[in-house]
């Protein structure tokens, strides 16, 4: 399981080239990598105010609205938060690249947690979102929906060999489940600076403005890099 975000390079025929060695001198150290720290920080704080207020805490004082035609629903929210809470970790562990080229065992292995965790993850959103406040339900939809299709594309071309295309759409795997940091964050600057705005405008706007938003600098970012040589097998670069 492989997913990169600077050596891979998108959209190139899938052949099967000898691999070149890199060697571990090559990895640069995450100090030098700006985008690393910014992103654990922001990734921390979300989980510290999404997750934790869930953890051990009993329906009847969760912060959502009681749904009680659906006896279900909360132990599905937990199960989803709890796999998502998962998945967004270990999607971190997969875009970093000192991580991944000093120790390629744990971006194996965090590779194997984060895909079935995003997918059941991603069907559970799904299946209780119809209780959900119906504001932001379509964007919701949308974003999990796209999220659940780009992991299992990703999966299965890096299953069958296509570096290339594993790396481009899990590129977009992580931009949707970055997602939510985009609404935490939208909703903590409006009612920390007391910004007077219509629920429903801030409700569609935190569901849709992150994933299109990810989507497209993820894509500037494929772009930018499509020079680069495809990381295949054993840690090898392979120019297809």
């Amino acid at each position: 399981m492989s997913l990169s975000i600077d050596e891979d390079r998108p959209d190139q025929p899938d052949k099967s080239p000898s691999p070149t060695a890199v060697k571990q001198g090559d990895a640069k150290p995450f100090w030098r990598r700006p985008w690393i720290i910014p992103l654990w920080l922001a990734t921390a704080a979300f989980l510290y105010l999404q997750a934790v207020p869930f953890a051990g805490t009993p329906e009847a004082e969760a912060p959502i609205p009681a749904h009680d035609g659906f006896p279900a629903y909360y132990p599905l929210l937990l199960t989803h938060i709890g796999l998502s809470t998962v998945a967004i970790v270990t999607c971190c562990l997969q875009v970093w690249p000192w991580l991944r080229r000093r120790y390629p065992a744990v971006h194996r292995i965090s590779g194997r947690i984060y895909v079935p965790s995003a997918v059941i993850g991603g069907l559970l959103g799904l299946a209780i979102l119809g209780f959900a406040p119906v504001v932001g339900q379509v964007g919701a939809f949308m974003s999990t929906s796209l999220w659940v299709i780009t992991t299992l594309v990703g999966f299965w071309a890096v299953r069958t060999g296509r570096y290339a295309l594993h790396r481009r759409f899990m590129l977009y795997s992580f931009a949707l489940v970055m997602n939510n940091l985009w609404g935490r964050a939208m909703a903590e600057v409006i009612f920390g600076f007391g910004i007077e705005m219509d629920f429903t405008y801030l409700g569609e706007a935190a569901r849709w403005v992150g994933w299109v938003v990810n989507l497209m600098l993820v894509q500037w970012f494929l772009y930018r890099t499509a020079k680069r040589p495809v990381e295949g097998p054993a840690r090898g670069l392979v120019r297809d």
